[in-house]
């Protein structure tokens, strides 16, 4: 089957939403059961307050959760340009000495094919 170009990229692009979603949903699962583990403990909490206490508690870690994902992705941003950075400068470092080896041997050859005349 033959592709369009930046159909694999589109079709990364959506993996890449369907995984992130997915992880989120576990994410607000293990705060549901975390918050209600919480309030178990508490038996003298109506239901009314266990339910807002739970809320608060689900609320507080979805927030941190969040917090934790922007500070990752923001440091992966970083390190992404700091690696194209230095990848960059090792293309450009091996291509001069690749040409500086060329002209090397061009001279070299030159040179022989001069002295057996």
């Amino acid at each position: 089957m033959t592709r369009l170009p930046g159909q694999e990229a589109e079709g990364a692009g959506l993996g890449n939403e369907v995984e992130g979603y997915l992880l989120w949903q576990a994410t607000i699962a293990v705060a549901e059961q975390r918050a209600r583990e919480f309030t178990e403990r508490m038996d003298w909490l109506t239901t009314a307050q266990r339910e807002e206490i739970e809320q608060l508690h689900v609320s507080d870690s979805l927030r941190r959760a969040k917090q934790d994902l922007e500070r990752v992705a923001a440091r992966c941003r970083s390190l992404r340009g700091e690696y194209e950075e230095r990848y960059r400068v090792l293309r450009l470092r091996c291509v001069g000495y690749t040409l500086g080896a060329a002209a090397g041997l061009t001279s070299a050859a030159a040179a022989a094919l001069a002295l057996s005349r």
